[in-house]
C-alpha cells in the first residue's frame, strides 16, 4: 500500500502559548482557506508560533500564521502569512469580545488540526499573559513531575 503524502490525521500544536500565557477558555473555529493552503496544511507545513487573534466589524482573524506555500502550486499559490478569517457562531463571537476588551486578555491560536469531515479547523483560547515568575514556577512543577515519574519507573 502506498503512504500518501498527504494526511488527515494533522494536529499542529502552538507550544509556546502554554508557556507565555495562561490559557482560560477554548474555541474551535472553522478557517477561510485557499485550495493550495489547505494542502499544505494536509502536508503538515504549518506554524502557530506568531499568531494572534483580532476582532474587526464583528469578525475574527487570525494573523501571523505561517502556511509555508505549496511546493507544486503555480502562479495561484496562496501568501504564506496573510490573515485568515475565523468562522465561529455570532453568540460565541460576542462572548470573545467582551473577554477580550478586559485588561490583559487575549486569543491566541493552540492548535491547528483536520477534523473527521476534512475541514481544518484552528483551536484558539482566550489567554493572560504571565509574569516571569509565574513561568519560574511552571518550570519547577513540571522538573517535579518528571522527578516523580522517574521513580515510579524504577
Amino acid at each position: 500500500m502506498k503512504k500518501s503524502r498527504f494526511s488527515n490525521d494533522i494536529n499542529i500544536r502552538n507550544r509556546q502559548a502554554g508557556f507565555e500565557y495562561e490559557l482560560m477558555d477554548k474555541y474551535v473555529a472553522g478557517m477561510v482557506l485557499t485550495g493550495t493552503e489547505i494542502k499544505s496544511i494536509r502536508e503538515g507545513k504549518a506554524n502557530l508560533q506568531d499568531g494572534y487573534c483580532y476582532l474587526s466589524n464583528n469578525e475574527l482573524f487570525v494573523k501571523g500564521i505561517n502556511i509555508t506555500p505549496y511546493a507544486q502550486g503555480t502562479h495561484y499559490n496562496h501568501e504564506a502569512t496573510r490573515e485568515r478569517k475565523l468562522l465561529l457562531k455570532r453568540s460565541e463571537l460576542k462572548k470573545l469580545e467582551g473577554k477580550v476588551e478586559e485588561k490583559g486578555l487575549t486569543l491566541v491560536p493552540t492548535r491547528l488540526f483536520i477534523n473527521d469531515r476534512g475541514l481544518a479547523k484552528l483551536e484558539i483560547a482566550v489567554a493572560k499573559g504571565k509574569k516571569v515568575h509565574d513561568k519560574r514556577d511552571n518550570i519547577r512543577e513540571r522538573d517535579a513531575k518528571r522527578e516523580l515519574d522517574r521513580l515510579k519507573l524504577k
